[in-house]
């Protein structure tokens, strides 16, 4: 049985994690081995993320007056949290691209902003472009106007370039 003192520190490793978080996306995680946790948890390493089993009792005092206090009506049964440290939208996708892949756990829900977020929400969040595809989008869209400024104002300079060498030509021509 754990110490009193070991639970104290289980919270507040629990809630200094929380406290650097974007998001956090509770799942259940039976029917699930060692192998395939691991694998999640690499996977949203990968996105600067974490997973993490967690009692549901001390996460439950843990996210006490923190902006995810909303998720304990997801802390039943068997649990687990997804973090999200950089990015809301990497762990969404994560954790929803392995549920479909595996089909032996589930979302419960989220808090993304001391918002709750069902089930639905999470994987509406999922939908959303990651935050590098919004810049590339944005990039796309302020370059595109640049370079087809760069095109007229190019096909205009090889006009004229045509245009004085014709011109030269003639003269060539007219003086010989």
């Amino acid at each position: 049985m754990a110490t009193k003192a070991f639970k104290q520190e289980k919270i507040q490793e629990i809630k200094n994690t929380a406290l650097k978080a974007k998001v956090a996306i509770v799942s259940d995680y039976r029917g699930l081995t060692v192998e395939e946790i691991t694998d999640l948890r690499r996977r949203l390493q990968a996105e600067k993320g974490d997973f993490e089993v967690i009692k549901n009792t001390l996460a439950k005092i843990a996210f006490k007056d923190t902006e995810f206090e909303g998720l304990e009506e997801f802390l039943t049964g068997p649990s687990a949290i997804a973090y999200g440290f950089e990015d809301q939208v990497s762990p969404a996708k994560v954790l929803t691209r392995f549920v479909k892949e595996k089909k032996k756990t589930e979302i419960k829900g989220g808090v993304l902003d001391g918002r709750v977020l069902s089930l639905d929400e999470v994987k509406e969040l999922s939908n959303l472009p990651s935050k590098e595809e919004l810049y590339a989008r944005i990039l796309g869209g302020l370059n595109s106007p640049a370079g087809g400024l760069v095109f007229a104002i190019n096909g205009v300079m090889s006009n004229l370039v045509r245009a004085v060498d014709e011109v030269r030509k003639q003269k060539e021509a007219a003086g010989a």
